[in-house]
C-alpha cells in the first residue's frame, strides 16, 4: 500500500474521500482501490478502531503478504489505536504454538492482530482459532493476491465460505458463528490481462465489491501525484567484451563428468547394495536416472547456475560486473565449503571436497577496482542508467529539490552486481549514497550453491530503509520487495532496469514515485516492442480505474473461479481442525520430523510415483536410447513413513491415478495423515502428540517458576488424638541412666526398646539410649495431670521461657518424675519465693546469685546461670572465684565492657561460667572431629547482677535433652498418623516405621536421615516402571511419543499434584529444630502454630509483569502455608523408594498405583506378558532370521526364546529389508530405563557406602553415558572358527583352521552408507584408543572421560547396547538378573563394581580442576594454539602454563578443542594427584 507512517496516525484529519470509504466499509464488504499514497491505511486504522469499540468479544485481523509489510503496518496501527495490538511473524514460530492456551491468550489479550496470512491459516486448520467465533473483521492488505492457491484465498474458501452469511433482522443480534466482515486494500485489483475477469475473481474470492470514492474524487486527485513518464533507450549487447573469469568457469564446467560427482557415486553404491526388485532399488534407480538426465547434483547444478547468472550479468551490466561476480561467488563458495566452516550445512564432506577441487582448478583473476577499468567494463545499458541518474539528479537540484531515487531490478544477483558497479564508478560513487534491498531468495536457491549470494549483501533492509528516510542514502537498487507496501520515503525518481512483468508491477513500482514533482523511467532496448506493452498497461490501468469508479457497476459479479481438482477435506468435530489436500503434505512432514531427533535416519515421508518418470535402468541406456519420450501421466503415489512406525501404518497408496504428480502425492499424504489421526497418533488439533517447542517450554518454565510454591493447608498436629478420647496415655520414659520420667500423651505411643529406641548423641562421646514403656491411661482431671502441667512448665521455662506464655498450660505432652520427692531444690525455690513473693513471669524459678550464695554458703551444686533473669543466654556454672585469685587488668576491663559501666565496683566472690555446647538436636550424631574439641572459654559474672536457675542437675539435663526426645516422638507420631490416615487400606501400611520416617523427612529439617537417598532410588524405579507400563499400553507408539508420555507422568508438576490430591503434605517433616526457636507444643492452634520451614522469596507481581513494570524486589513475608512443589514431588518418589526397599518391586508397584499419575496401572509381569504375547504372534510369520542374531547371542551370552525381539533390537530405521519388525527405538527406550534401574539399585545398596544423591549421580553417569556404552559396543566381539581346504607341503589337501572376528557393531541391520562410513571411522579411532580406555577402566583411578570422548562415536553405538538390554528384559519375562548377566558379559558391571569398590574418581576432569582451583584460590584458564593442522591445549594456573598439563592432537573440527581440553585437564589432575 505504501501509505507513510506520518500520514496514518490518529491525529491527522480524515479527508472526505477517506470518510466516504470508511462509511461504505461499515455497510458491506469492500475492497478499497485507490492509488499509492492516497491514505488507504488511514481508512483501515479508522475501521479497526470502530470495530474494537463495538465488538468486545471478537478481534480484528490485519493481513499483509510479507513480514516487512506486516512490521510496518503494525507500527502504524499500534501508534494510532489505544488498544492492544499483536504482531505475529515467523520470528515467533507461530507454527510451533501447539498449546491451545497460547492462542486463547492471544485472542483474549489483543484486540487487533497483524500477521501474514499463513499464520492464521495454520491456526484455523488446527482448530486453535474458530473464525466465526473469534474474528469480526478481516483486513487484507494488497488484496489483489487473493487468487488461486494464495493463503488469502485459502482462508476465504476453507473457513469463511462454510460460515452462515452476515445477515440479521432489525433488533436481532448476529448469531455466535457468523462470517466476519471483509475490507481489502489495493492499488491494482488486477492479476491478469482481463480487467473484468480479474475483478470478478477477486471480488468472488473475498466476498466483496471493489470500490473507490465517487463523491470525493476531485479531493482524492489533489493528494495523488502521478509521476512524469519517461523512457531511455540503450543498445543491445553485442558480446564483444569477454569475461576471463566466466570463460574459465565455462571451460571447467564443460570438462566435468557427472559420473565423478560424489552424489552419483553414492547412488550407484546404494543401487548395488539394494535388493533388485525391491522398492528401495526402484527408488534409487529412479533418482539416479533423474540426476544423470538433468545433471542437477548439488555441485554441477550450482556451478551451472553461477555460469548462467554470470552470463546474464555480462550481457546486462557488463564484463567488469561479470568478472566481479564469478570471483566473488567462487571465493565465497570456496570459503563456505572449507573444512573449518559450517555455513553450508546441507553439503556433505565429499561434495565439499569435490567442489573445492573444481574451484581450485579454475584460474580466477581478482577484479580490478581502477576507475578506468570499472568505466570501460560497463554495458551500454549500465551507461544509459548512469547518464539517466546524473540527469535526474541535476534536474531535481535545479528545482531546489533533494534527489531520491529507486532502481528496480528483477534479479537479486543483478542487484548485487549493479550496486557493486555503481558503488565503484568514479562519478556515481561521489554523487550518490547507495544502498540495496533484496527480497527472499527464490526457493530453488535455498538449498543450492547459489544460496551463498544471500551472504553477499552487506546491509540489512531495515538499515537501508532507515538511512534512506533520513537522507543518509539517496539511491536504492532494489528487487520487487520495494514494489508492494514497504514504506519507502516518497521518491522523486523511479527507474525500471527491467521492464515490469505485468500491469500490477507497473502500477506498484510507479506508485513509489509520488512526490509532487517526480519521474517514472522505463529502460527500453532499441528495436524492442515494449512500447506496445506499456501502451497496453496504460490502457488496462485506465480501464481498471474506470471499472472501480463506475457508479453503475453492479456490487458483485460472481463467476466460477478455479476450483481445486478435488476439494477433499477432513474436519475434527470437537475442535474444527481441518485437513485439506493443500495441508496434508506439510502436516505429514512435520509429524515425521518430530517422531525422533536422531542422526542417520530417514525421518521424512518418502513419496514414490508410479509409473516412474524414467524407465527402469534408464541411466544405463545408450545416449541415443535416452531420447525416448518420458511418461507424462496420470500417476499414482505411494508414501512410506519411517520404520519407527508399525508396518500397518507405514505405507499408504492412492486408490486411483491423478493427472499430475503433486495431486497424487497430496492424496497419498491425506490418506496417511487421516489414518494416523484415527489410530491415535494425532490430537484433536491434528497435531502430533506431546509436541513442545522451545517457546512452549519457556512458557511452562515461567509457569513452574510462579508455581514453585503452592498453598497448602495447615499440617496435622500429631500430638492431638483425632478420636478425642478424653484420656492421657501414661508411659515411662528412660534416658540413659537418668531417673525415669512419666510422659503423658494424647496419642497411644508404640514402645521404644533397647533395639529401636532413639539414641541421643551428647558431647564427650556419650550415647544415651532412650526407652519408652506404655503403662496405663489417666483421666484428664487426675491429680497427677495437674502436677505434670506444673512440672512441664517449670522444666521448659528455665531455658525457653522467653518464647512461652506463663498462663498457657495446654501442652501437647506432660512430664513428671517417677520419683516425685521434692529434695532440697524444692526448698530453695520456696526460699526464693519468700524473698520475692510476686516475681515476674521472667523471673520465675530464678534467684539472685549473690543472695542465694549468701543464703546457702555459696554452694557449689549450682547448675545454670543467667546474666539477669531477663536474659535468654544461659551458662554452665563452673565455680565461685574468691579474692585469693585477684583479677588481672584484662579481666577487669572485660567485666567493665560486659556490663557497659566503667565505674562498676567489682567485689568477690565472682561467678566462673562457660557456654554450653551449641547443640540442640541430639538425635543427629556428632561430626567426626579432625582435632580435639577445645574446652569452652570461661568468663566471669558478677553475682549481684546474675541469676541462678533453681533446677537440679537432673532437671537441667532433662531440660536440655527432652526437646530431642520429644522431636523423635513427634516424628514417630507423625509417621503413625500418616500410616493410619493415608495408608490404612493399602498394602503400603506394612512399610516399616523407620523407612516411612525417612521418606517423610525433608532435607531442610536437617535430621540425621532425610528422604534424598530414597527419592533418588524412587525416581529410577518410577521411570523404569512407567517405561514398562507405557511400552505395553501403547504398542504402536514410536519412541518419541513414549518418552513424552513417560516424562509427563513423572515430572514434578504431576507428582506434586498427586501428592496434593492425597493430602500427603500434611505429614511432611520439614521444620528444623533450633535451640533459639524451640518451645513446647501446645494443643491450641492459636498458641502454637505448627513449626514450618519458610520457602524461598516469591517475586512480586511487578517482577514478573514484564519490562514495563517497576522493578522492586521486596522480600515477601514468609508464609507457613506455602510448600515447594519439588518437596511434594520428592516425597512421592521417596515413598516409592521406601516401598521398594521394604518389599521389592511388587511393593513399589503398589506405591506407584496408589499415586496413580494418570496411568492405567497393571503389574509389571502382566505388562511384560502382554508385550510378549504380541511378539509371539509375530513369531508365527515365516521370516528368515538374519545370521547376525546368532552371533549377537553368543557375544552377549544370552539365547533368545523369541528371536524377533533381538531382530528388532538390531534393526536401524534405515534398514530397507522387511523383517516383520519396526526399528530399535522402542526397544532402546525400554533398555534405557532398565539400565538406569539396575545401576541405581546397585549404587543404592552398595555395602558400606550410603552414597548421597550427588555421589550416586556421579557414579551412575559414568556407566550409562553414550561414550561408555559405545565403547562397550565397540569392544564386544566374537571369534568364529572356520576350516578351509589347502594343500600342505606335500601337496596333500587338508582342512586348515581360520578365524574371523565378528564385532557387535557389525551386526547392526541398516542400509545406510553414511552409517557404514561412521562405523569404519569410529572403529579406526577405537583401534587407536581402545587399549588406553580398557587399561584405564581396569586399573586407572580416574575415569577416562577424555579418551572416551575422543572415540567420537555416533549415538547409534550406544543405542544398540540399550536396545539389546530392552530385548533381553522382555524375552526373559522382565528378569532384571538376566540383563545384569548380559552387562557382566559385556564388561559394564565390572566397570561399575570397580568404581564402587576402589573409589575411581568419576567427576568430570574440568569440574574436578575447577573445584581444586576454587579451594586453593587459583585461577584456571585453558589456552588453545592451532598450527600446522594441529590443536594444542595448555592449562594455565594464574596465567602460567602448567608443565606436563598440555595436550596436542590433529584438528578435525570444533570437537577437537573439547577433546584436548579434557585430556589436558586430566593431565593436570594427575600432576596434582587430585582425587575425590
Amino acid at each position: 500500500m505504501g501509505d507513510s507512517l506520518a500520514s496514518t496516525t490518529s491525529a491527522r484529519v480524515t479527508r472526505g474521500y477517506q470518510r466516504e470509504m470508511l462509511d461504505e466499509s461499515l455497510r458491506r464488504n469492500i475492497i478499497i482501490a485507490m492509488d499509492t499514497g492516497s491514505g488507504k491505511t488511514h481508512i483501515a486504522v479508522l475501521r479497526l478502531k470502530i470495530e474494537a469499540e463495538r465488538e468486545s468479544r471478537k478481534i480484528s485481523w490485519f493481513f499483509a503478504p510479507t513480514v516487512s509489510l506486516c512490521e510496518q503496518q503494525y507500527m502504524v496501527i499500534d501508534q494510532a489505536l489505544p488498544v492492544p495490538i499483536g504482531l505475529i511473524t515467523g520470528s515467533k514460530n507461530p507454527d510451533q504454538w501447539k498449546d491451545t492456551h497460547l492462542w486463547r491468550t492471544v485472542m483474549e489479550k489483543y484486540r487487533v492482530v497483524v500477521s501474514t496470512p499463513q499464520v492464521l491459516l495454520d491456526a484455523l486448520r488446527h482448530g486453535y482459532i474458530v473464525m466465526g467465533r473469534d474474528i469480526s473483521l478481516l483486513v487484507f492488505d494488497e488484496a489483489h493476491h487473493a487468487v488461486e492457491g494464495d493463503p488469502y484465498n485459502r482462508i476465504m474458501q476453507e473457513f469463511y465460505r462454510p460460515l452462515p452469511p452476515r445477515t440479521r433482522t432489525a433488533g436481532v443480534p448476529f448469531p455466535a458463528l457468523v462470517r466476519p466482515m471483509i475490507m481489502g486494500l489495493t492499488a491494482s485489483p488486477i492479476y491478469g490481462g482481463n480487467v473484468d475477469r480479474s475483478f470478478n475473481v477477486i471480488e468472488q474470492n473475498l466476498d466483496s465489491v471493489i470500490a473507490s470514492p465517487l463523491m470525493h474524487r476531485e479531493e482524492l486527485a489533489q493528494y495523488v501525484h502521478r509521476p512524469v513518464f519517461k523512457h531511455i533507450l540503450y543498445r543491445p549487447s553485442k558480446g564483444s567484451k569477454i569475461s576471463t573469469n566466466l570463460a574459465a568457469l565455462e571451460y571447467a564446467i564443460e570438462n566435468l563428468d557427472i559420473e565423478d560427482d560424489p552424489y552419483v557415486k553414492s547412488l550407484r553404491r546404494g543401487l548395488a547394495s539394494a535388493a533388485p526388485g525391491s522398492a528401495e532399488y526402484r527408488r534409487i534407480d529412479g533418482k539416479l536416472s533423474k540426476v544423470v538426465s538433468k545433471e542437477d547434483t548439488f555441485t554441477h547444478k550450482g556451478l551451472r547456475d553461477c555460469k548462467r547468472t554470470a552470463e546474464t550479468i555480462l550481457e546486462d551490466v557488463g564484463y567488469w560486473a561479470a568478472e566481479w561476480f564469478v570471483w566473488e561467488v567462487l571465493c565465497n563458495a570456496k570459503e563456505a565449503a572449507g573444512p573449518l566452516r559450517h555455513m553450508m550445512k546441507t553439503w556433505k564432506v565429499e561434495e565439499k571436497v569435490y567442489l573445492l577441487e573444481i574451484i581450485n582448478s579454475i584460474p580466477l583473476t581478482p577484479p580490478s577496482y581502477a576507475p578506468e577499468d570499472v568505466e570501460n567494463g560497463l554495458s551500454d545499458k549500465a551507461i544509459a542508467l548512469i547518464e539517466c541518474l546524473l540527469a535526474e539528479k541535476d534536474e531535481a537540484e535545479r528545482c531546489n529539490a533533494v534527489f531520491s531515487g529507486l532502481v528496480f531490478v528483477q534479479r537479486r544477483d543483478v542487484v548485487l552486481a549493479l550496486k557493486e558497479v555503481l558503488s565503484n564508478h568514479p562519478v556515481i560513487a561521489s554523487s550518490f549514497r547507495l544502498g540495496s534491498l533484496l527480497g527472499t531468495s527464490d526457493s530453488g536457491h535455498r538449498h543450492s550453491m547459489m544460496d551463498i549470494t544471500r551472504r553477499m549483501a552487506k546491509e540489512s533492509p531495515s538499515e537501508v530503509l532507515g538511512e534512506f528516510r533520513i537522507g543518509e542514502k539517496n539511491l536504492i537498487v532494489s528487487t520487487s520487495v520495494a514494489e508492494e507496501g514497504i514504506d519507502i520515503q516518497a521518491c522523486g525518481c523511479v527507474i525500471r532496469w527491467d521492464l515490469p512483468p505485468n500491469m500490477a508491477s507497473w502500477a506498484q513500482s510507479r506508485g513509489r514515485a509520488r512526490k509532487e514533482r517526480s519521474t517514472f523511467v522505463l529502460m527500453f532496448e532499441e528495436g524492442s516492442n515494449v512500447k506496445q506493452d506499456v501502451a497496453k498497461w496504460e490502457n488496462l490501468e485506465r480501464e481498471m480505474v474506470a471499472r472501480y469508479t463506475d457508479s453503475m457497476r453492479q456490487a458483485l459479479h460472481l463467476v466460477d473461479g478455479y476450483p481445486d481438482e478435488d476439494d477433499l477435506k477432513f474436519e475434527v468435530p470437537q475442535t474444527g481442525a481441518l485437513l485439506t489436500l493443500q495441508s496434508a503434505i506439510p502436516h505429514l512432514s512435520h509429524f515425521c520430523a518430530v517422531l525422533l531427533s536422531r542422526n542417520f535416519g530417514e525421518y521424512q515421508p518418502i513419496y514414490d510415483i508410479d509409473p516412474p518418470e524414467h524407465p527402469l535402468g534408464w541411466h544405463t541406456f545408450h545416449p541415443q536410447s535416452q531420447n525416448v519420450p518420458l511418461y507424462q501421466g496420470p500417476w499414482t503415489s505411494t508414501v512410506t513413513l519411517p520404520r519407527v512406525l508399525p508396518p500397518e501404518l507405514r505405507v499408504f497408496a492412492t486408490d486411483r491415478a491423478y493427472a499430475n504428480k503433486v495431486s497424487a502425492h497430496q492424496h497419498a499424504a491425506f490418506a496417511a495423515y487421516r489414518c494416523l489421526y484415527e489410530h491415535g497418533f494425532l490430537n484433536d488439533h491434528l497435531l502430533p502428540l506431546f509436541v513442545d517447542d522451545d517457546e512452549v517450554k519457556d512458557l511452562k518454565q515461567d509457569v513452574e517458576k510462579r508455581l514453585a510454591l503452592v498453598d497448602v493447608q495447615k499440617q496435622i498436629n500429631p500430638w492431638v488424638s483425632p478420636s478425642e478420647s478424653g484420656v492421657w496415655y501414661r508411659s515411662k520414659l528412660m534416658i540413659g541412666d537418668l531417673p525415669p520420667l512419666y510422659i503423658f500423651t494424647q496419642v497411644d505411643p508404640a514402645p521404644w526398646t533397647e533395639r529401636n529406641g532413639p539414641i541421643l548423641h551428647v558431647p564427650n562421646d556419650n550415647q544415651l539410649r532412650v526407652q519408652l514403656d506404655r503403662i496405663d491411661t489417666v483421666g484428664i482431671d487426675d491429680e497427677c495431670i495437674m502436677k505434670a502441667r506444673d512440672y512441664t512448665r517449670m522444666i521448659f521455662w528455665s531455658l525457653h521461657g522467653v518464647r512461652m506464655r506463663w498462663d498457657q498450660l495446654d501442652f501437647c505432652y506432660l512430664l513428671l518424675p517417677v520419683d516425685n520427692s521434692e529434695g532440697h531444690w524444692h526448698e530453695r525455690r520456696s526460699w526464693a519465693q519468700s524473698v520475692d513473693p510476686v516475681p515476674s513471669d521472667k523471673e520465675a524459678f530464678h534467684a539472685n546469685a549473690l543472695l542465694m550464695g549468701e543464703r546457702y554458703d555459696f554452694s557449689a551444686d549450682l547448675t545454670v546461670i543467667k546474666r539477669g533473669a531477663a536474659s535468654s543466654k544461659v551458662y554452665r556454672f563452673v565455680r565461685w572465684r574468691w579474692d585469693s585469685e585477684p583479677l588481672t587488668t584484662e579481666e577487669r576491663e572485660s567485666l567493665h565492657n560486659m556490663y557497659r559501666n566503667p565505674d562498676l565496683e567489682i567485689s568477690f566472690p565472682l561467678l566462673v561460667v562457660e557456654s554450653f555446647p551449641s547443640r540442640s538436636n541430639f538425635l543427629v550424631p556428632l561430626p567426626l572431629a579432625t582435632t580435639p574439641t577445645a574446652r569452652p572459654k570461661q568468663i566471669l559474672l558478677i553475682p549481684a547482677l546474675s541469676s541462678v536457675i533453681l533446677l537440679s542437675p537432673t532437671d537441667i539435663q532433662y531440660a536440655f535433652l527432652l526437646p530431642s526426645v520429644l522431636r523423635a516422638l513427634y516424628m514417630t507420631f507423625t509417621v503413625t498418623s500418616f500410616r493410619r490416615s493415608i495408608l490404612s487400606s493399602t498394602p503400603l501400611f506394612e512399610i516399616s516405621e523407620e523407612l516411612l520416617t525417612v521418606a517423610l523427612t525433608a532435607p531442610v529439617s536437617q535430621e540425621r536421615k532425610n528422604y534424598q537417598r530414597l527419592e533418588t532410588l524412587g525416581d529410577a524405579i518410577l521411570k523404569y516402571a512407567v517405561a514398562v507400563q507405557t511400552f505395553d499400553e501403547y504398542p504402536l507408539w514410536p519412541e518419541g511419543y513414549l518418552t513424552k508420555k513417560k516424562d509427563h507422568a513423572v515430572n514434578n508438576a504431576r507428582l506434586a499434584k498427586e501428592s496434593m490430591n492425597r493430602d500427603t503434605f500434611k505429614w511432611i517433616i520439614r521444620d528444623r529444630m533450633l535451640a533459639k526457636k524451640w518451645k513446647p507444643a501446645y494443643i491450641s492452634p492459636s498458641s502454637s502454630p505448627p513449626p514450618v520451614t519458610p520457602g524461598p522469596v516469591v517475586p512480586s507481581f511487578a517482577e514478573s509483569a514484564g519490562p514495563g513494570a517497576k522493578k522492586i524486589r521486596k522480600k515477601s513475608k514468609k508464609n507457613p502455608h506455602e510448600m515447594s512443589t519439588k518437596v511434594l514431588a520428592d516425597v512421592v518418589e521417596a515413598l516409592i523408594g521406601a516401598a521398594y526397599d521394604h518389599g521389592g518391586i511388587d511393593m513399589a508397584y503398589e506405591a506407584m498405583r496408589f499415586f496413580d499419575l494418570g496411568l492405567n496401572w497393571k503389574p509389571l509381569y502382566v505388562r511384560v506378558t502382554n508385550s510378549l504375547r504380541r511378539v509371539d504372534e509375530n513369531e508365527l510369520r515365516d521370516v528368515q532370521i538374519p545370521e547376525q542374531v546368532i552371533h549377537v547371542e553368543k557375544i552377549i551370552g544370552y539365547t533368545f526364546a523369541r528371536k524377533m525381539l533381538l531382530v528388532e533390537a538390531l534393526t536401524h530405521s534405515s534398514h530397507q529389508q522387511d523383517l516383520g519388525t519396526i526399528s530399535y527405538e522402542r526397544m532402546e527406550f525400554l533398555g534405557d530405563a532398565v539400565l538406569d534401574m539396575i545401576v541405581n539399585d546397585y549404587l543404592y545398596y552398595a555395602p558400606g557406602k550410603e552414597y548421597s544423591p550427588g555421589h550416586v549421580y556421579l557414579r551412575k553417569v559414568a556407566v550409562v553415558n553414550a561414550h561408555i556404552l559405545a565403547f562397550v559396543c565397540l569392544n564386544a566381539s566374537l571369534e568364529l572358527s572356520m576350516h578351509m581346504p589347502e594343500p600342505d607341503e606335500d601337496g596333500i589337501i587338508s582342512l586348515k583352521d581360520e578365524s574371523k572376528t565378528v564385532h557387535l557393531w557389525q551386526c547392526l541391520l541398516h542400509s545406510s552408507t553414511q552409517i557404514h562410513n561412521e562405523q569404519m571411522t569410529t572403529q579406526a579411532r577405537f583401534r587407536k584408543r581402545g587399549e588406553e580406555i580398557a587399561t584405564a577402566l581396569r586399573s586407572g583411578m580416574i575415569f577416562p572421560w577424555a579418551a572416551l570422548t575422543r572415540l567420537q562415536a555416533p549415538k547409534f553405538f550406544a543405542d544398540m547396547i540399550e536396545s539389546i538390554f530392552g530385548a533381553v528384559y522382555l524375552d526373559s519375562g522382565g528378569d532384571l538378573d538376566a540383563v545384569r548377566g548380559v552387562m557382566w558379559k559385556l564388561g559394564l558391571m565390572q566397570v561399575l563394581k570397580r568404581i564402587v569398590d576402589e573409589g575411581v574418581d568419576t567427576l568430570h576432569p574440568v569440574s574436578r580442576l575447577s573445584m581444586w582451583a576454587a579451594k586453593e584460590h587459583k585461577k584456571i584458564k585453558y589456552e588453545y594454539v592451532r598450527e600446522s593442522g594441529h590443536i594444542t591445549c595448555n592449562v594455565l594456573i594464574d596465567d602460567v602454563i602448567l608443565d606436563g598439563a598440555s595436550e596436542r592432537d590433529i584438528y578435525h573440527g570444533k570437537a577437537s578443542q573439547e577433546e584436548v581440553r579434557l585430556a589436558a585437564a586430566e593431565a593436570a589432575i594427575q600432576k596434582f594427584r587430585l582425587r575425590a
